[in-house]
Protein backbone atom coordinates (compact mmCIF):
# COMPACT_ATOMS: atom_id res chain seq x y z
CA UNK A 1 0.00 0.00 0.00
CA UNK A 2 3.11 2.44 0.87
CA UNK A 3 4.15 1.65 -2.80
CA UNK A 4 0.72 2.59 -4.41
CA UNK A 5 0.72 5.90 -2.93
CA UNK A 6 4.02 6.95 -4.01
CA UNK A 7 3.11 6.26 -7.73
CA UNK A 8 -0.22 7.50 -7.49
CA UNK A 9 -0.11 11.38 -7.65
CA UNK A 10 -2.73 13.55 -6.07
CA UNK A 11 -5.67 15.44 -7.98
CA UNK A 12 -4.17 19.12 -7.05
CA UNK A 13 -0.51 19.01 -6.97
CA UNK A 14 0.92 21.75 -4.76
CA UNK A 15 2.92 23.14 -7.68
CA UNK A 16 4.23 22.54 -11.28
CA UNK A 17 6.98 20.70 -11.85
CA UNK A 18 10.03 23.80 -12.58
CA UNK A 19 11.27 21.81 -15.39
CA UNK A 20 8.04 21.98 -17.44
CA UNK A 21 6.88 25.75 -16.32
CA UNK A 22 10.14 27.66 -17.19
CA UNK A 23 10.25 25.97 -21.32
CA UNK A 24 6.59 26.75 -21.88
CA UNK A 25 5.90 29.95 -23.87
CA UNK A 26 2.54 31.28 -22.92
CA UNK A 27 0.25 31.22 -25.62
CA UNK A 28 0.19 35.19 -26.00
CA UNK A 29 3.53 35.65 -26.63
CA UNK A 30 2.87 33.67 -30.56
CA UNK A 31 0.11 35.81 -30.98
CA UNK A 32 2.39 38.91 -30.36
CA UNK A 33 4.78 38.96 -33.52
CA UNK A 34 3.10 40.08 -36.31
CA UNK A 35 2.92 38.30 -39.93
CA UNK A 36 4.26 41.26 -41.57
CA UNK A 37 7.75 39.39 -41.86
CA UNK A 38 6.43 36.33 -43.36
CA UNK A 39 4.28 38.18 -46.04
CA UNK A 40 7.71 40.12 -46.72
CA UNK A 41 9.86 37.72 -47.02
CA UNK A 42 6.97 35.91 -49.47
CA UNK A 43 6.85 39.01 -51.69
CA UNK A 44 10.82 39.14 -51.84
CA UNK A 45 10.98 35.42 -53.16
CA UNK A 46 8.34 35.80 -55.42
CA UNK A 47 10.17 39.07 -56.70
CA UNK A 48 13.51 37.13 -57.09
CA UNK A 49 11.64 34.50 -58.88
CA UNK A 50 10.19 36.69 -61.70
CA UNK A 51 13.14 38.71 -62.11
CA UNK A 52 15.33 35.21 -62.35
CA UNK A 53 12.40 33.90 -65.34
CA UNK A 54 12.09 37.01 -67.16
CA UNK A 55 16.34 37.08 -67.48
CA UNK A 56 15.94 33.48 -69.04
CA UNK A 57 12.55 34.11 -70.73
CA UNK A 58 15.56 36.77 -72.19
CA UNK A 59 18.26 35.10 -72.86
CA UNK A 60 15.95 31.78 -74.14
CA UNK A 61 17.09 32.33 -78.00
CA UNK A 62 20.75 32.55 -76.69
CA UNK A 63 19.92 29.40 -74.94
CA UNK A 64 18.11 27.16 -76.68
CA UNK A 65 20.26 27.95 -79.89
CA UNK A 66 23.55 26.71 -78.21
CA UNK A 67 21.68 23.55 -76.68
CA UNK A 68 20.45 22.95 -80.23
CA UNK A 69 24.04 23.06 -81.67
CA UNK A 70 24.73 20.81 -79.12
CA UNK A 71 22.76 18.02 -80.29
CA UNK A 72 23.56 18.51 -84.05
CA UNK A 73 24.36 14.78 -84.65
CA UNK A 74 24.73 15.01 -88.37
CA UNK A 75 27.81 13.29 -89.74
CA UNK A 76 27.68 15.47 -92.96
CA UNK A 77 29.75 18.36 -92.53
CA UNK A 78 27.20 21.72 -92.79
CA UNK A 79 28.05 22.97 -95.97
CA UNK A 80 29.94 20.61 -97.10
CA UNK A 81 29.51 20.29 -101.41
CA UNK A 82 29.89 17.06 -103.16
CA UNK A 83 33.50 18.66 -105.15
CA UNK A 84 34.42 19.04 -101.56
CA UNK A 85 34.11 15.41 -100.57
CA UNK A 86 35.35 14.45 -103.55
CA UNK A 87 38.71 16.49 -103.88
CA UNK A 88 39.51 15.60 -99.80
CA UNK A 89 38.55 11.81 -100.23
CA UNK A 90 41.94 10.67 -101.38
CA UNK A 91 43.98 12.62 -99.11
CA UNK A 92 42.14 11.72 -96.36
CA UNK A 93 42.51 8.12 -97.85
CA UNK A 94 46.11 8.75 -97.30
CA UNK A 95 46.47 10.03 -94.53
CA UNK A 96 44.39 7.14 -93.32
CA UNK A 97 46.81 4.23 -95.10
CA UNK A 98 50.03 6.02 -93.63
CA UNK A 99 49.10 4.85 -90.39
CA UNK A 100 50.78 1.99 -91.35
CA UNK A 101 53.86 3.83 -90.52
CA UNK A 102 53.13 3.85 -86.96
CA UNK A 103 51.80 -0.13 -87.10
CA UNK A 104 55.32 -0.46 -87.82
CA UNK A 105 57.38 1.63 -85.08
CA UNK A 106 54.63 -0.24 -82.65
CA UNK A 107 53.98 3.82 -81.31
CA UNK A 108 50.12 2.51 -80.12
CA UNK A 109 49.21 5.78 -78.92
CA UNK A 110 50.02 7.88 -81.95
CA UNK A 111 48.26 5.08 -84.22
CA UNK A 112 45.33 5.72 -82.03
CA UNK A 113 45.77 9.63 -82.54
CA UNK A 114 46.20 9.58 -85.98
CA UNK A 115 43.41 7.13 -87.04
CA UNK A 116 40.92 8.93 -84.97
CA UNK A 117 41.91 12.44 -86.82
CA UNK A 118 42.01 10.99 -90.51
CA UNK A 119 39.71 8.29 -89.87
CA UNK A 120 36.93 11.50 -88.78
CA UNK A 121 37.30 13.31 -91.82
CA UNK A 122 36.87 10.62 -94.41
CA UNK A 123 33.89 9.77 -92.80
CA UNK A 124 32.24 12.47 -93.55
CA UNK A 125 33.75 12.52 -97.14
CA UNK A 126 32.30 9.06 -97.78
CA UNK A 127 29.19 9.54 -96.50
CA UNK A 128 28.68 12.98 -98.67
CA UNK A 129 29.55 10.97 -101.23
CA UNK A 130 27.27 7.47 -100.51
CA UNK A 131 24.09 10.59 -100.17
CA UNK A 132 24.66 11.48 -103.57
CA UNK A 133 24.26 8.08 -105.05
CA UNK A 134 21.21 6.43 -107.07
CA UNK A 135 19.35 4.61 -103.95
CA UNK A 136 19.62 1.27 -105.62
CA UNK A 137 23.73 1.72 -104.91
CA UNK A 138 23.49 2.85 -101.52
CA UNK A 139 23.08 -0.69 -99.66
CA UNK A 140 25.71 -1.84 -100.60
CA UNK A 141 28.34 1.07 -100.09
CA UNK A 142 26.70 1.72 -96.52
CA UNK A 143 27.74 -1.87 -95.84
CA UNK A 144 31.52 -0.90 -97.23
CA UNK A 145 30.99 1.98 -95.22
CA UNK A 146 30.05 0.49 -91.91
CA UNK A 147 33.00 -2.51 -92.53
CA UNK A 148 35.40 -0.14 -93.01
CA UNK A 149 34.71 2.15 -90.12
CA UNK A 150 34.17 -0.84 -87.69
CA UNK A 151 37.66 -1.97 -88.79
CA UNK A 152 38.83 1.25 -87.59
CA UNK A 153 37.29 0.72 -84.45
CA UNK A 154 38.85 -2.68 -83.64
CA UNK A 155 42.25 -1.29 -85.02
CA UNK A 156 41.64 1.67 -82.57
CA UNK A 157 40.73 -0.69 -79.90
CA UNK A 158 43.81 -3.20 -80.16
CA UNK A 159 46.35 -0.47 -80.38
CA UNK A 160 45.14 0.26 -76.75
CA UNK A 161 44.84 -3.04 -76.08
CA UNK A 162 48.89 -3.40 -78.20
CA UNK A 163 47.90 -6.51 -80.21
CA UNK A 164 49.85 -6.07 -82.73
CA UNK A 165 48.78 -9.18 -84.79
CA UNK A 166 44.96 -8.35 -84.32
CA UNK A 167 46.09 -4.33 -85.42
CA UNK A 168 48.02 -6.08 -88.77
CA UNK A 169 44.83 -8.09 -89.16
CA UNK A 170 42.70 -5.13 -89.35
CA UNK A 171 44.85 -3.08 -90.95
CA UNK A 172 44.70 -4.98 -93.79
CA UNK A 173 40.95 -5.38 -94.12
CA UNK A 174 41.02 -1.31 -94.18
CA UNK A 175 43.02 -1.29 -96.86
CA UNK A 176 41.24 -3.82 -99.25
CA UNK A 177 37.71 -2.05 -98.04
CA UNK A 178 39.15 1.67 -98.68
CA UNK A 179 39.92 0.40 -102.16
CA UNK A 180 36.54 -1.21 -103.02
CA UNK A 181 35.20 1.58 -101.26
CA UNK A 182 36.97 4.44 -103.53
CA UNK A 183 36.17 2.46 -106.76
CA UNK A 184 32.85 2.50 -106.31
CA UNK A 185 32.74 5.66 -105.25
Amino acid sequence: MAFKSAIVQPKNPPHFNPTFSCCLKPSFQFREKPLKDFEFNIKRRIGAIAAVSWALMAAKEAIFVEAANGFDLQLVAPGQTIEEAQSGIKGHAQALLQVKELIDLESWREVQIALRKSSSVLKQDIYTLIQTKPANERPQLRKLYSDLFNNVTRLDYAARDKDASYIRQCYENIVALLNQMLSRI
